[in-house]
């Protein structure tokens, strides 16, 4: 741009360029994989029964979703009333869960069927459940589905 004017170039055309070029006439070499040789030779490893993962752990989850709240249509895993679930080695297994109000009718009833149901999960010897009140049941503790089970999405 000179002098506030635009020089225009007109082109007829563009060579194209240069293509990249690989030498046959040498031996070709083998691609390495090697990479990949530590990954593919591991073993997975295996989950600790009571471990999330674990067929124990896994089992008792199951277990707690058979459970459902008489009040209210879906299972006490998903409405978010089990906070916590350990399982030892020796099979002892700790739920730890609430209520949605302590003045709920089942308060006495459903710990001691959360502790039949785990109590007959295979693997688990014995069960302790800690019904607690802190922190507080609220509705967002629950899972999607239970939402959209309560219309609530």
């Amino acid at each position: 741009m000179m002098d506030g004017k635009l020089k225009i170039e007109e082109v007829e055309g563009v060579e194209a360029p240069p293509r990249a070029r690989v030498d046959t006439e040498e031996a070709p070499q083998e691609r390495r994989r090697d990479y990949l040789d530590g990954f593919l030779a591991a073993k997975p490893e295996g989950m600790a029964a009571g471990q999330p993962g674990g067929a124990t752990y896994d089992a008792i989850i199951d277990a707690l979703k058979d459970i459902f709240d008489p009040e209210i249509p879906v299972n006490i895993y998903d409405l978010g009333l089990i906070y916590g679930v350990e399982v030892t080695e020796d099979g002892h297994a700790v739920v730890t869960m609430t209520l949605t109000t302590p003045h709920c009718p089942v308060a006495e009833s459903m710990p001691m069927e959360v502790e039949l149901r785990v109590g007959a999960v295979p693997g688990v010897g014995t069960v302790d459940v800690n019904l607690v009140w802190d922190p507080p049941w609220d509705p967002m503790k629950m899972s999607d589905e239970a939402r959209l089970e309560l219309g609530m999405l």
